[in-house]
C-alpha cells in the first residue's frame, strides 16, 4: 500500500472514488453524444487554431505510411504524437516551457486545419495516479485537463496520412496557471479535422508530468542512487603457457564497452559528475586489468589472436580511479553471483556455497588492489531485487549484513499512507534495503528514442516529488536500484534526473551506505515474502541443477590437479575465478551461452590434467625369470609436477610378480615439458601372456588419469630346451676339435705351416675378425631391450633383464 499511496489528507475513500470515476463518466456521455449529433459541441473542447501557422507545407515529410487506425479516421489515436523535448524539466517561476516533437498520421484520411498544443489538469493525488496517466492511451473526454491558449498553438495546416509534421511550443510558465505545488498531468495533443468529420477534434495525445515545485521543502527526500559497473562474463579461464600467463579473452566486446562512446565509458563519464554510490562487480576490474597487459582473444575458428587494446583498458582504468577516489564503493561479490539460484538450486549440490564465500573474500582484495580504495562488502544484491528466506539465508552465509531488495518484492501491507524509508530490519541482524519499485524501474526499454526518454524523465521526476509529499514534515530515505547493465541511453536519462534531484528542491543525494543505517520506520513491513511469492518469471531464468553439477565436478578435478603442481596458484587463481563465473547473474536468459561457457572451462581443465599422462604401451616380451620393464610418464605442462606415484600392478600375480608382489610404486617428479621412464623389476613363475596395469596416483591414494594396460609375454626357457642346446654346442665343439687336428695334422706332414700374407704372422681362425674384435654371428640373438622412446612402445617390444 505504501508504494500506492496518496498524498496524505487527499486520499480519496472508496466511495468518493466512486463518485469520482461515476462523474468523470458522466460527465463524459454528453460530450460523446454531441460528438455523434452535433460535431460543433466539440468547439469547446478541441478550440481549431487560430495562431498563423509556425510548420508550413515544407515541414511535413511524406514517408512510408505508418499502421493506419482501426477507424475511418476519427479515433483519438490516429494521430502518433512524439514529444522529443521538454525544458525545463523542473520549470520555476518566470521559466519559458519548451516543448518539441513531431506528430505521424496513421490514419488513411488527411488531417485538415491541425495544430499541437498543451494541456494542463489539476494536481495529481498520489502516486498511483500517476501510474494510471501513465498506462492510459488515447484522448479520454474530461480527464485530460483543460486546453492552453490557442495563441500557444502550433499549427500543423495539412497532414497527409503517413506523413510526419515537427512542431515547436513555448509556453511561459505563468500562462499555465499552476496553483499549489504538485505533480501537474501535462497533455501534448494533436487537434485536427477531416471530410468525413468536418469539425474540430482531438486525433492524438501523448501523457506526460508536469513537476511543480519553485521552494524548497522544509524537509527533503534522501536519495541513494546506485550506479552499477558491470558487464557479462568475457575473461576464459584458459591462460597461455607463458612466464605471464597470458588471459585468454572470449571476445573483444569488453573493448567496445569500455571504449569511446560504449556502454561502461558512458556510464563512468556520467557517473564521475554525479552524487551516486558506485556498486561494482570486481570482475569486470580484474579483466579491465588483464586487459592493460598482453592477452589474447579467441577467433570464430577457436584459434587465438594477441589482442590490441591495452591503451583503451588503460585509460578507462584511470579513469575509474579518479572518479572513486574518495568516494563510497560498494563491492558486490566477485562475478555477481546469482543468489536466487543458489538459494533455489545450488544449495543441493555439496560445495556450492563455498564459492559465494570465496567470491566475496576475493572481491575486496581485487577492488583495492586495482582501485587502491577499500570497498563495503556487506551487501548483497539478488536479482531485480527479488527475495524469500533461502535468498536471505544464502546472501548472509557469505557475510553480507544487507540485503538489497525491491518494493514490490517486499511489498508494504501496512496502511502506510506514504511511502517509508529504505531499511527494514528482518532479524538476525540483518537489513533490507528496500528501494523504490517505481524509481528504480523508470528506465527501461530503448531510451535512445527521444520520446521514450524525455517521457521517462518527467515520470521519475512525478514519482519523486509525489513521494515526498505524502509526508512532506517526515524525513526519509530512498535507494534507487536500476537494472545491473543500463543501456547508454538509459544511462544518459538516469543522469538527467539524478542533475535535477541530487541538490533539489524536494530531494538531495544520500549514500547508500549512509541509507541502509537509517532509522526504519516502526510501521514498516518487515516480514520476508515466502517462496512461493518469488516470482515464476525469474525463477525459469536460474540456473539449473545441472550447472551447479558441473561446477562441483569441475571443482573436484581441479581439486586432484591441483596437489601435483609445483605452483598451483597458477592454476588455481584462473580456474577459481571461472567457476565464480559459471555462477554469475548475468549468465540469466542466456541458456546457451552459460553451457557453452561452462563447458569452455570444464574442456580447458581436462586438457591441462591430460598434459601429465602415461604414454601408450604395447606388448612387451619377457625371455627369461626376471626383467625390468620401462614406464614413461609425459608432463607437457609449463611447471614441474610431483607428490605423484606410479604403480604397476600384475593382473595375474601368481605368473608374474612385480617388485616381488602383485605390484609395485614409484615416486613420480618430473620437469616441465620432460619425460621420465620408470622401471619396475618383474619375476616370471611361468610362461604365457600376462597383461600388467600402469596407473599414477596422488600420494592420498586418488588415481590420477587414465590406467595404461599392456601385455608381458613371458618366454622362459626351460631344462629339456638347456640341456638340448647344450648337446648341440657339445657336438659342435668336438666337430670344431676334429677338424682342426686334422688340418695341423696335414700342415706338419707338408712341414709348412700357413702364414699370414701382410705381416707373417699365423692366419686368423676362419670367421674371426682381423681387428681382435668378437665376430657377430648372423644367427645371434637381437638385443632384448630397446632404446627408450617416449612415443608408444612397438609390437613385440622386449624389456630389460
Amino acid at each position: 500500500m505504501a508504494e500506492a499511496a496518496d498524498i496524505q489528507g487527499t486520499t480519496p475513500s472508496p466511495a468518493r472514488r466512486w463518485l469520482q470515476r461515476s462523474g468523470a463518466f458522466l460527465a463524459a456521455v454528453p460530450l460523446l453524444v454531441g460528438a455523434l449529433q452535433a460535431p460543433a459541441a466539440h468547439g469547446a473542447e478541441a478550440a481549431a487554431p487560430k495562431k498563423a501557422a509556425t510548420v508550413t507545407e515544407s515541414a511535413t515529410t511524406s514517408g512510408a505510411p505508418a499502421a493506419p487506425s482501426k477507424g475511418p479516421g476519427t479515433g483519438s489515436r490516429s494521430v502518433a504524437v512524439s514529444v522529443d523535448s521538454l525544458t525545463p524539466a523542473v520549470p520555476k517561476d518566470g521559466d519559458t516551457l519548451t516543448v518539441t516533437g513531431s506528430v505521424t498520421n496513421r490514419s488513411k484520411r488527411t488531417m485538415k486545419s491541425g495544430g499541437v498544443g498543451l494541456r494542463i489538469g489539476s494536481p495529481l493525488g498520489g502516486r498511483s495516479a500517476i501510474d494510471n496517466i501513465a498506462q492510459r492511451k488515447g484522448y479520454v473526454p474530461g480527464l485530460e485537463g483543460a486546453a492552453i491558449d490557442d495563441k500557444y498553438t502550433d499549427e500543423i495546416p495539412t497532414l497527409a496520412p503517413g506523413d510526419r509534421g515537427q512542431f515547436r511550443l513555448s509556453v511561459p510558465v505563468d500562462a499555465l496557471d499552476l496553483g499549489p505545488d504538485g505533480v501537474y498531468q501535462l497533455g501534448v495533443a494533436f487537434t485536427g479535422q477531416t471530410d468525413v468529420a468536418p469539425y474540430p477534434q482531438v486525433f492524438g495525445i501523448q501523457h506526460s508530468f508536469l513537476p511543480w515545485q519553485p521552494e524548497k521543502a522544509e524537509t527533503r527526500t534522501r536519495t541513494a542512487f546506485m550506479w552499477p559497473l558491470i558487464s557479462d562474463s568475457h575473461l576464459t579461464a584458459e591462460t597461455k603457457a607463458d612466464e605471464q600467463q597470458t588471459p585468454v579473452f572470449e571476445s573483444d566486446a569488453l573493448a567496445k564497452e569500455i571504449g569511446p562512446g560504449g556502454r561502461l565509458q558512458q556510464m563512468l563519464a556520467l557517473g564521475s559528475e554525479l552524487d551516486v554510490t558506485w556498486v561494482i562487480d570486481p570482475d569486470l576490474l580484474a579483466s579491465v586489468d588483464a586487459m592493460t597487459k598482453r592477452y589474447n582473444v579467441r577467433g570464430e575458428d577457436n584459434t587465438t589472436v594477441p589482442g590490441k587494446n591495452q591503451a583503451v583498458a588503460k585509460q578507462w582504468l584511470n579513469d575509474l580511479e579518479t572518479a572513486v577516489k574518495g568516494e563510497k564503493i560498494v563491492a558486490l561479490p566477485f562475478a555477481d553471483p546469482d543468489l536466487a539460484s543458489l538459494a533455489h538450486t545450488g544449495k543441493r549440490v555439496s560445495g556450492s556455497l563455498s564459492h559465494l564465500k570465496d567470491a566475496t573474500d576475493v572481491a575486496s582484495s581485487t577492488v583495492q588492489t586495482i582501485l587502491h580504495v577499500k570497498p563495503s562488502t556487506d551487501f548483497a544484491w539478488p536479482v531485480e531485487g527479488a527475495i524469500d528466506p533461502s535468498i536471505v539465508d544464502v546472501a548472509t552465509s557469505a557475510g553480507a549484513r544487507n540485503v538489497i531488495t525491491r518494493a514490490d518484492s517486499l511489498k508494504d501491507t501496512s496502511g502506510l499512507l506514504y511511502t517509508p524509508s529504505a531499511p527494514r530490519p528482518i532479524g538476525g541482524g540483518v537489513t533490507a534495503v528496500v528501494s523504490d519499485a517505481r524509481l528504480s524501474t523508470a528506465f527501461r526499454g530503448d531510451l535512445m528514442n527521444a520520446d521514450a526518454s524525455t517521457l521517462a524523465v518527467q515520470e521519475y521526476l512525478a514519482q519523486s516529488l509525489m513521494l515526498m509529499l505524502q509526508a512532506p514534515d517526515k524525513q526519509r530515505s530512498v535507494v534507487v536500484a536500476p537494472q545491473r547493465m543500463p543501456t547508454v541511453g538509459q544511462a544518459q536519462a538516469m543522469a538527467q534526473v539524478i542533475r535535477l534531484t541530487q541538490d533539489g528542491n524536494w530531494s538531495e543525494s544520500q549514500d547508500l551506505t549512509e541509507a541502509a543505517k537509517a532509522t526504519p520506520d516502526p510501521d514498516a513491513v518487515t516480514a520476508v515474502p515466502s517462496s512461493r511469492a518469488y516470482p515464476s518469471s525469474l525463477r525459469r531464468q536460474e540456473l539449473p541443477l545441472s550447472a551447479f553439477e558441473a561446477i562441483r565436478s569441475t571443482q573436484g578435478r581441479l581439486n586432484g590437479f591441483q596437489v601435483i603442481l609445483s605452483d598451483a596458484s597458477r592454476v588455481v587463481t584462473p580456474f577459481g575465478r571461472a567457476i565464480d563465473r559459471e555462477m554469475s547473474s548475468s549468465w540469466r536468459g542466456r541458456t546457451k551461452e552459460a553451457e557453452r561457457f561452462r563447458g569452455g572451462v570444464s574442456g580447458y581443465l581436462n586438457r591441462l590434467t591430460h598434459s601429465v599422462s602415461l604414454i601408450q604401451k604395447s606388448e612387451a616380451k619377457l625371455s627369461g625369470r626376471s626383467a625390468t620393464i620401462p614406464v614413461t610418464v609425459q608432463n607437457n605442462l609449463f611447471q614441474d609436477v610431483d607428490h605423484l606415484v606410479l604403480r604397476l600392478t600384475s593382473t595375474k600375480p601368481t605368473r608374474l610378480k612385480v617388485g616381488g608382489g602383485p605390484y609395485m610404486e614409484k615416486p613420480i617428479r618430473i620437469s616441465e615439458g620432460h619425460a621420465q621412464s620408470v622401471k619396475f623389476t618383474t619375476t616370471a613363475e611361468a610362461n604365457g601372456p600376462v597383461e600388467v596395469i600402469a596407473q599414477l596416483y596422488t600420494l592420498d591414494g586418488q588415481p590420477y588419469g587414465p590406467e595404461v594396460r599392456f601385455n608381458v609375454n613371458v618366454t622362459e626357457i626351460t631344462p629339456t630346451v638347456m640341456l638340448v642346446i647344450a648337446g648341440g654346442v657339445l657336438l659342435l665343439v668336438l666337430a670344431g676339435f676334429r677338424m682342426y687336428t686334422q688340418r695341423k695334422r696335414a700342415a706338419r706332414s707338408s712341414g709348412n705351416g700357413p702364414q699370414d700374407e701382410s705381416d707373417g704372422n699365423p692366419a686368423s681362425p676362419p670367421g674371426s675378425d682381423p681387428t681382435g674384435d668378437t665376430p657377430e654371428h648372423p644367427s645371434d640373438p637381437d638385443p632384448d631391450t630397446a632404446a627408450e622412446n617416449v612415443d608408444a612402445s612397438a609390437p613385440g617390444e622386449r624389456v630389460d633383464r
